[in-house]
């Protein structure tokens, strides 16, 4: 939309008016404008895709495109029938990329084909058919890690999911066997009762698989992913607590793909959850390394220099889940500023060492005490929030254990019992509402 003052204006859709360019700049420079990013036109010309991935899940399907340049890239919707057209300029039609529809899973919800044409004899045409309508997000991510440049289309419903609405319309578990109930710790029976304070209400607590999608988490030496034991031992953790009369659990992803560090969080408060758990497998430079760990937040500083340096590994890991920053909720960035947390952080390390007691009976302890930092995780003001390292992944023989199905309902089983004697003391206050 060009106006007397000889500029031109290009317009975002999530951001609106985001850059005015003089019409000469504007000749030696492109706008990618889904991205809002600028780059020299020359760089157009050498683009190409190196790799080509899709990640299907409920919550949203993610296509990703990478290449060692940034990549010009141009979005339209469609409909009748839905489809979804991107552009990618100066971008040739290699063996990687032409692989792409043949990684679209016949369970995608969202997907349902990827074909490919010329619009221009320096543009390639992607065209993904979509199985109804749906809400595009597109943006570009600069390399970071081991990725290079890398497009971003995320594909979510028009009307996505409530977390609390899902949580209530799960089926209720079966009962726990009675062989659980006669392990059954002399107070933990007082976690089944209704609260003391105030009306029945079932006890709802967040479980957090850490990673997923584009980021895997530490990597064993037998390629085993951080992401997807630690999905395995939150589903199985989620079963004996949703087993519990009196007691559910929602887990902030339930399969592969990538969750924000913010969002996980907003889960957790939208379900009003009364606990949240991160679960993860730690990795360090040398094998030796061994043990698991129970972290808390921490106001002033980490309560030591491995810690501080886990904290800042994992709260990087919107870098490599890639994360669209032009979206912002003015609301969650207020929950997560650093608020005066001493309550929660006191409910935390109570937990937390309920926790560590029950781990120490399946996994030696890295350190005996709950440990402190800053992660930006456990940073929701009114829930009481841990993160576990139920081992570390890096030990070879730590790995064998986090591989085995066995030693992984062992891992959940300890965090159970310790979460059923946490509140078998603490019984969380009736709400309103």
């Amino acid at each position: 939309m060009p106006t007397g003052d000889d500029r031109d204006h290009r317009w975002h859709p999530q951001r609106g008016l985001i850059a005015s360019l003089s019409r000469r700049r504007a000749l030696s420079w492109m706008l990618l404008p889904a991205a809002g990013l600028v780059v020299p036109a020359a760089w157009a010309s050498a683009a190409r895709i190196a790799s080509a991935r899709v990640w299907p899940a409920q919550e949203y399907t993610r296509l990703i495109l990478e290449g060692p340049l940034p990549i010009a890239h141009q979005l339209l919707l469609l409909k009748d029938p839905h489809r979804i057209v991107l552009d990618l300029e100066g971008v040739e039609l290699t063996a990687e990329l032409a692989q792409l529809p043949a990684r679209v899973q016949p369970g995608d919800p969202y997907i349902a084909g990827i074909r490919f044409g010329k619009k221009a004899p320096d543009v390639l045409r992607v065209v993904i058919d979509l199985r109804g309508e749906v809400t595009p997000q597109l943006f570009a991510l600069k390399p970071v890690a081991e990725f290079g440049h890398r497009v971003v289309l995320d594909l979510y419903p028009q009307n996505p999911v409530d977390p609390l609405m899902a949580l209530l319309d799960e089926p209720r578990a079966p009962p726990a066997p009675a062989a659980a109930a006669e392990r059954e710790p002399p107070r933990a029976a007082e976690a089944k009762a209704p609260p003391r304070t105030g009306a029945p209400r079932r006890i709802t607590i967040a479980l957090d698989p850490g990673h997923g999608g584009e980021d895997p988490g530490a990597v064993g030496r037998r390629g085993t992913y951080e992401k997807n034991v630690v999905l395995a031992i939150a589903r199985k953790l989620k079963g004996m607590i949703d087993a519990e009369p009196g007691m559910r659990a929602m887990l902030t992803r339930d399969d592969d793909y990538y969750v924000p560090l913010a969002q996980r969080v907003q889960k957790a408060r939208r379900v009003r959850a009364d606990l949240f758990v991160s679960i993860h497998a730690d990795a360090f430079r040398v094998p030796t390394a061994r043990g698991s760990s129970v972290f808390a937040l921490s106001e002033n500083g980490a309560t030591s220099a491995a810690a501080g340096w886990l904290a800042q590994k994992e709260n990087a890991a919107d870098l490599i889940g890639g994360v669209n920053l032009d979206v912002r909720d003015p609301v969650l960035a207020r929950t997560l500023l650093d608020l005066s947390q001493a309550a929660q952080i006191n409910d935390s390390l109570k937990v937390g060492r309920h926790v560590l007691d029950g781990i120490r009976n399946v996994n030696p302890l890295h350190k005996a005490f709950v440990e402190q930092a800053g992660f930006a995780v456990l940073k929701a003001p009114d829930i009481p929030s841990i993160l576990v390292e139920t081992a570390f992944i890096s030990n070879p023989d730590e790995e064998l254990k986090l591989r085995s199905d066995r030693h992984q309902r062992s891992f959940a089983e300890s965090m159970h019992q310790g979460i059923r004697r946490y509140f078998a003391q603490n019984p969380p206050l009736a709400r309103v509402g």
